[in-house]
């Protein structure tokens, strides 16, 4: 499922223009994965997984920290563009497994621009 999302964010010229800096690949690579997986996950639980988060659309800054850049690449970053490419309907807290799947395309995305 994964690979066919990628298909076709690859496909939008918005999406596709994120990449991640040397500063970024540099950050990954002092904190490692495990740590930037477990950031993903409490930026996810704090400001994207809330029926109604807090300056939906606005919550996700555009860069600062990678995980911040892979949700504006993998459309992970508001509820509306979960609810357009992921097919996560907004007005309710995401599910663990939701949570977990957004996760896992965030990271994925990470993995493929440090490798």
């Amino acid at each position: 499922m994964i690979e066919k999302t990628f298909e076709k964010l690859g496909r939008s010229t918005f999406r596709s223009r994120f990449h991640l800096t040397e500063k970024d690949r540099e950050y990954i690579a002092v904190k490692g994965m495990d740590t930037i997986r477990s950031h993903a996950g409490d930026f996810i639980a704090k400001r994207l997984a809330p029926a109604n988060p807090k300056n939906d659309g606005k919550q996700t800054p555009m860069k600062g920290h990678p995980v911040f850049i892979a949700q504006h690449a993998t459309a992970c970053c508001c509820r509306g563009c979960l609810e357009k490419w992921h097919r996560i309907p907004q007005g309710r807290e995401l599910t663990k497994a939701e949570r977990e799947y957004v996760e896992d395309v965030v990271m994925s995305w990470i993995g493929r621009e440090t490798s």
